[in-house]
């Protein structure tokens, strides 16, 4: 099953669906797929739409030609560090985090990122905030700001050392060198290089051997588990997980999961949702 998105019609993406994963696909290719406010406005569209959308279990972000994201555009980042276009600051009474895709880890699906091209800037920190990283063989990827006069932005100063080390992490931001995808993943900070031409169907794949092996609201409260428990002691964390063990333990899924290893075949799990 394959089908193109119907419902919005975007301009500086693409959505489309297979089976249980959504795609979506930065496409300014000409500008490396850098960030303007509407293509950020449209990203969080394309994210909600597939978070609401039951059948979806994962999502991929990759990008068109031969760009994962160059980071913000620079007319806008002109503007920005002019104070000409600077955005407000969020309003102290809301629970939406600041910074750029902050809000994917609070995403309840895996999302991963297909890193096709180079990843720069903004377009790193939206590498950073997805679950996991594919890349490409001949992906590249630079943090950049230092060498713009700007410092570890939009929550990369918390996640890139819980990644690859607070050395590693402090030579990528402070030398802001670019470095090859086979070394992105020899320090951690991607899981997998693959071939280009099959970086996509890869993670697609990755995403419908999930649909097919794990209950997605198992998943759900995992990730939420994971990136909470990064922030507090090893107590705290053992006695949440007990709390959440003991209601997942009763639910269908649960008892799902057990007869299908009984009678020896793939589980059929709850959509997250119902």
């Amino acid at each position: 099953m394959r089908y193109e998105n119907e419902f919005m019609n975007f301009t500086d993406i693409e959505y489309e669906v297979i089976e249980s994963s959504a795609i979506i696909r930065l496409n300014r290719p000409d500008k490396l797929n850098a960030l303007t406010y509407h293509t950020l406005k449209e990203i969080r569209q394309a994210i909600d739409k597939a978070v609401s959308d039951r059948t979806i279990v994962g999502l991929v972000i990759t990008g068109n030609g031969r760009g994962f994201c160059s980071g913000l555009d620079a007319e806008v980042l002109a503007g920005v560090t002019s104070g000409e276009a600077a955005p407000a600051s969020p309003a102290r009474d809301t629970d939406e985090l600041p910074g750029l895709f902050s809000y994917l880890l609070e995403v309840p699906k895996p999302v991963l990122a297909a890193l096709n091209g180079v990843a720069a800037g903004g377009g790193l920190i939206l590498a950073l905030m997805c679950d996991l990283r594919f890349a490409a063989s001949e992906a590249e990827i630079t943090t950049v700001f230092l060498k713009r006069g700007l410092v570890a932005e939009h929550g990369s100063s918390w996640i890139l050392p819980r990644l690859v080390g607070t050395g590693r992490a402090l030579d990528l931001f402070w030398a802001s060198d670019k470095i090859s995808a086979e070394e992105a993943r020899q320090i951690g900070l991607v899981e997998r290089v693959i071939e280009t031409a099959d970086l996509v169907d890869e993670a697609v794949a990755y995403i419908e051997k999930l649909a097919a092996t794990s209950a997605p609201a198992a998943m759900a409260a995992t990730k939420r588990m994971v990136y909470g428990h990064l922030g507090k002691g090893y107590r705290e964390a053992l006695v949440e997980a007990e709390v959440i063990q003991n209601e997942f333990v009763v639910r269908d899924d649960a008892r799902e999961g057990a007869l299908a290893l009984l009678e020896r075949r793939a589980p059929n799990f709850r959509k997250l949702g119902d």
